[in-house]
């Protein structure tokens, strides 16, 4: 595990700085990442690192942490909500002979073995190496992580957020990726990564490639690309997130889909999740690796479906 660090200033004035719990990035002066290394222990939350806060240049923020709703929900991070009896998600597991969520002692945690984190040109690089333990403590999957901030663009108020994952299956049995959808409770086919949004955001807009708008209409649906605009309370301004599965990594990793179906919520509260496991489950047996890209760009302003489709066109993953 990393140590602190003293920052690292680049030329396009980025600055790095990694301490015990927590690395940070800093564009400009604007801390735009946070990522907590060492997550809360708290075994019902499934502890696991995560981002928060992100936020625009404009120094908005952009995600929300222990919502009084979910109190698992932690800015963005990368989850299971049903990996072969655990939960990676955290609260309850949705039981379908019940039809409700349970209170099981089966939170698995995944934490970090090995982290990095530089700057330089022009943005940062964060790269570890983690293990995903099952509530008894055992080593089901590896994991290697990258997350690097990149094209960033003052004159357009925006930047990019690239994760890369790479999973390998460490279990004698092949591990079963579900979600509550695939047991039974239609609609929520939440797992992998999720992003929950600050409260001011409830009630903002989605929209997706072809005139797709709204939650009812985007969910469960599979799409190049999901946006989510909201407005922040403090100042007025918006903020857009646009969401993209960028492909499989390159090495030829085995890959049970090439992208992947939506889940959203805006009304009930915002969030995003290019899911793994919507509609059905896959399987990732010993040895095995599956490999997803993914990339959110954080803009200021309420970005059109044009306004995303110009900037695909011209920033290619």
């Amino acid at each position: 595990m990393a140590e602190r660090s003293p920052a690292l200033p680049t030329p396009s004035g980025v600055t790095v700085r990694t301490g015990v719990r927590t690395v940070t990035v800093d564009v400009a002066g604007v801390r735009v990442l946070t990522y907590a290394h060492r997550p809360d222990p708290e075994p019902a939350e499934a502890p696991k690192p995560y981002l928060h806060p992100l936020r625009t240049l404009a120094g908005d923020v952009v995600t929300g942490y222990r919502p009084a709703d979910h109190r698992w929900h932690k800015g963005l991070q990368l989850t299971a909500s049903h990996l072969s009896g655990e939960n990676f998600w955290g609260g309850g597991s949705y039981v379908h002979q019940q039809r409700r969520y349970v209170p099981l002692r089966n939170h698995g945690t995944v934490r970090h073995d090995t982290l990095t984190a530089t700057g330089g040109g022009s943005g940062a690089v964060l790269r570890g190496r983690l293990t995903w333990c099952s509530s008894r403590g055992e080593p089901w999957v590896r994991e290697h992580r990258e997350i690097t901030v990149t094209a960033v663009e003052p004159e357009h108020g925006s930047w990019e957020l690239r994760w890369t994952s790479a999973l390998t299956g460490l279990r004698d049995e092949p591990l079963r990726f579900g979600s509550p959808a695939t047991h039974g409770r239609a609609g929520a086919g939440y797992s992998g990564l999720f992003w929950r949004g600050p409260g001011s955001f409830t009630g903002g807009r989605v929209i997706g490639p072809g005139g797709a708008e709204g939650e009812a209409e985007l969910l469960g649906r599979r799409a190049r690309w999901l946006a989510f605009t909201g407005r922040h309370e403090a100042t007025g301004r918006d903020s857009t997130l646009l969401f993209q599965v960028a492909g499989p990594g390159p090495g030829g990793a085995e890959e049970p889909e090439a992208a992947a179906h939506w889940f959203v919520r805006s009304e009930e509260y915002p969030g995003v999740n290019p899911s793994w496991a919507f509609h059905r489950e896959f399987e990732l047996a010993r040895g095995r690796t599956l490999t997803r890209r993914y990339r959110t760009v954080v803009a200021t302003g309420a970005w059109t479906a044009s306004r995303v489709e110009e900037y695909l066109t011209g920033h290619s993953c």
